[in-house]
């Protein structure tokens, strides 16, 4: 099988390549543009584990960020702005002209990233981001690792800085075990007690909420037929590789484990059929896909958990997320 292919160039000229990993039981997709996850397979599982493009070009236009690394700081920021040290960094405000998503509109999402390593079961891709770009202080060394070991891909982000700044890297793959048009018959559990508050604007209040009583109560696997776009607090700080998540249905599970002390969930409403074929041949509608997004809790340069994505120099961050799937042991 032919491990790297050659896909052309990219819109920064440079070059364009998707790499093959992965092992008898499970096998994944990668591209250097965005380091995005373009296909995940499970052995004796017809369709495809997460939502991608069928055309790997279509990632240069990638509203919805199918299977892309998201960042410096994934999620949103308010008023596009925070104070670090006593000095105010003014942001690309790409929300609505009022705050930063996922680090402004040329996010690390919208990068080539250099192929740095490979192997028959893994790849590393890299990127060098310059000081001040999107209006975040410090440069910025990333490293980004998909893994494959038996039926579990891990993804694995590093990152590095020459001055204090904040990193709030996450991987933005949505998730489907059927392949069905919608997510509707999937159910999900979540190890958290409470989420996030939020505003109009989708920013947290500041005040985490219990989930007790309330339709985001996932501490039991249930549907996720509520509006999802909320960060459910699994810890108060970065922690060793815990799982947090389990996805079912048709008689697959995914079991999502972290070292993130939160978990960002969407439930995909705003895809629409508008965009490109995704890998079963049709476009992706509303709920074809369901993100899972480890990550720090958002806001948080501007929050009292400003700690969680904070970087400072001769600091590395790690963030280290595990998908395993399995099958009950009668199917």
């Amino acid at each position: 099988m032919e491990r790297i292919t050659d896909l052309g160039t990219a819109p920064d000229g440079k070059p364009f390549r998707g790499i093959a990993i992965g092992g008898p039981d499970l096998s994944a997709r990668v591209l250097t543009f965005g380091a995005a996850l373009q296909d995940l397979r499970l052995a004796g599982h017809a369709p495809p584990l997460v939502l991608g493009y069928a055309e790997p070009r279509g990632y240069f236009d990638n509203p919805h960020k199918l299977g892309a690394v998201v960042g410096r700081c994934a999620n949103r920021i308010a008023g596009g702005q925070f104070t670090l040290d006593g000095r105010t960094h003014r942001l690309d405000r790409n929300d609505g002209g009022v705050q930063t998503l996922h680090g402004g509109a040329d996010g690390v999402q919208n990068k080539s990233w250099d192929l740095a390593d490979h192997g028959p079961g893994h790849v590393s891709l890299g990127l060098h981001l310059p000081g001040g770009h999107m209006g975040f202080p410090g440069a910025l060394d990333l490293l980004c690792t998909y893994r494959v070991a038996g039926a579990a891909l891990e993804i694995e982000l590093q990152a590095r800085t020459d001055a204090p700044t904040y990193c709030n890297l996450t991987n933005h793959s949505y998730f489907t075990l059927t392949g069905a048009p919608t997510t509707r018959g999937h159910r999900l559990r979540i190890a958290a007690e409470e989420v996030l508050e939020l505003d109009a604007r989708m920013i947290p209040t500041g005040r985490p909420v219990p989930v007790a009583g309330t339709g985001l109560d996932f501490r039991r696997p249930a549907a996720p037929e509520v509006p999802l776009d909320h960060n459910f607090c699994l810890a108060e700080t970065r922690r060793a590789l815990t799982p947090v998540a389990v996805l079912e249905a048709a008689g697959l599970s995914m079991t999502l484990s972290t070292t993130e002390p939160g978990l960002q969930v969407y439930d995909g409403r705003a895809l629409d059929r508008t965009g490109q074929a995704g890998l079963c041949g049709g476009t992706h509608g509303p709920h074809a896909g369901i993100a899972l997004e480890p990550q720090a809790w958002p806001d948080a340069p501007n929050q009292p958990w400003s700690a969680q994505a904070l970087l400072r120099p001769g600091e590395t961050y790690r963030h280290l997320t595990r998908l395993a799937f399995s099958r009950p042991a009668s199917s």
